[in-house]
């Protein structure tokens, strides 16, 4: 029986792509994408060397993991900062919620961090009665929606303007307007009185740098260092596997990431946070806490063959390219990480069982693995995963009829006699073709299968011989 997160991604799949306004509007925004990423790579003297250099630096830090993280940890400790190594979800959001409770917090403002999209963290603090405001604009108009981010970079790429200013109207009781810039200025009247009222502010790290004890927060909007800066309390939720060796890697990694993620020279706003505020500093928090997680990534790393899955640096260039994302749209994933990375991860991190028809959802054309900036072997990880699915739990029915096939294929007679059984039962299966009593139902809903040929290659090729 299909799982529950199988039904639901059918479900949301056939509704979407139907929706061609949605699918043009996806479409349209990629498209501009495009030409500014192929322009901005062309200002790099080589963007193939820069993808290795990167590559090689994510390869170091995650192959040794262990000890760049002991050394990151020990160096932002250093200047007062307190880490917490979280095994997994509930252990992060129970320590957070523990460090709110003791310093008497009653409001949140939280910047991005798909890490905790990943825990639920908004979630379990609402639920535990703090206010939680999320700062990022995208990800500001989802949370008034109560809907889930529908893109790792691009929050809320897939509403128009006037749902927009729909929401706002509705929410926050602002005037119908389709400008973009009086819609963000709605926000930031809104947000600016939560950024004062916060004592609490969470952010995630793109980059935990090791030989100086620092995490690099990367932003277009400002909004993280309002809400790691002005609140008296900083709490960074940081995924293990965004450890880097150097400083001297932000160089290359910065740029990178500006580029295959949103088509940038460089992001607007690049911070640099190395703990809370210091003897004779003027601005920062009086608290900074640091969650390391690993909530399965650990799994991931022991496995030899898909380890590179955890040099991703998030930027969504994979989600971009992607046919099947650009159709079925990213709330259809039903899960925090959506595209072909989405479908990699996933499944280590919730199950394989559970998750596997990701791995499925491809088209295994390859575009995601040629754009990453860290060379991720992505289509293959795809396969990987279906293959290991079908190893640890195999289909009864697959395994008969492959099992079938295999032995018609060792024996020559019976291969002979497979081409006229498939000529007699083709004008029959034309009959029942996607309905109930086909059993290649799933391929002929949306594919014609082609018609068996009156003669075949072989018997062709002996009668000309013959003659």
């Amino acid at each position: 029986m299909a799982s529950k997160f199988l039904q639901f991604f059918q479900k949301s799949a056939r509704a979407l792509t139907r929706d061609l306004g949605h699918r043009n509007r996806i479409q349209q925004s990629l498209s501009r994408y495009y030409i500014q990423r192929d322009n901005m790579r062309a200002r790099f003297a080589d963007w193939e060397s820069a993808r290795i250099a990167a590559a090689d630096i994510k390869y170091e830090a995650v192959n040794q993991m262990d000890k760049y993280l002991v050394e990151f940890a020990d160096r932002i400790s250093a200047r007062g900062a307190k880490v917490f190594w979280a095994s997994h979800g509930t252990e992060a959001c129970d320590y957070i919620v523990d460090v709110a409770r003791k310093a008497g917090v009653r409001t949140i403002v939280k910047s991005k961090t798909m890490t905790g999209e990943e825990i639920h963290l908004g979630q379990v603090l609402e639920k535990a009665g703090y206010r939680v405001v999320e700062s990022d604009l995208g990800e500001f108009i989802v949370q008034l929606r109560k809907e889930p981010p529908y893109h790792i970079v691009f929050p809320a790429m897939h509403l128009s303007r006037e749902e927009v200013s729909d929401t706002f109207h509705k929410k926050l009781g602002s005037p119908p307007t389709n400008s973009p810039e009086e819609l963000t200025l709605i926000a930031r009247q809104a947000l600016r009185k939560v950024y004062c009222e916060a004592e609490m502010g969470i952010s995630g790290a793109n980059f935990a740098v090791a030989d100086t004890g620092m995490i690099s927060i990367t932003e277009n909007e400002g909004n993280a260092r309002l809400s790691t800066a002005l609140p008296r309390i900083h709490v960074a939720i940081v995924g293990i596997e965004k450890i880097i060796p150097k400083i001297e890697d932000l160089a290359l990694l910065l740029p990178m990431l500006a580029t295959a993620g949103a088509g940038q020279p460089i992001t607007c706003y690049n911070t640099l946070i190395g703990g809370p505020r210091q003897p004779g500093e003027t601005d920062g928090p009086e608290e900074m806490h640091v969650v390391l997680l690993d909530n399965s990534r650990t799994r991931l790393l022991v496995d030899s063959e898909q380890r590179d899955a955890l040099h991703c640096i998030r930027c969504g260039a994979c989600l971009n390219v992607c046919p099947i994302f650009k159709n079925v749209g990213g709330h259809s994933y039903g899960t925090t990480y959506q595209g072909p990375i989405g479908s990699v991860i996933t499944p280590h991190l919730r199950g394989l069982q559970s998750w596997k028809h990701l791995s499925s959802a491809s088209s295994l054309c390859g575009a995601c693995t040629e754009t990453c900036p860290v060379r991720i072997d992505l289509h293959h990880h795809l396969l990987q995963n279906r293959r290991n699915a079908a190893k640890q739990k195999p289909a009864f029915a697959e395994r008969l009829i492959y099992r079938l096939f295999g032995f018609v294929m060792r024996h020559p007679s019976l291969y002979r006699l497979a081409a006229p059984l498939n000529r007699i039962t083709s004008p029959f299966h034309r009959r029942i073709r996607g309905t109930f009593l086909d059993p290649a139902r799933a391929w002929t809903q949306s594919r014609d299968l082609p018609p068996a040929p009156p003669q075949s290659f072989k018997e062709i090729r002996r009668k000309r011989h013959v003659h």
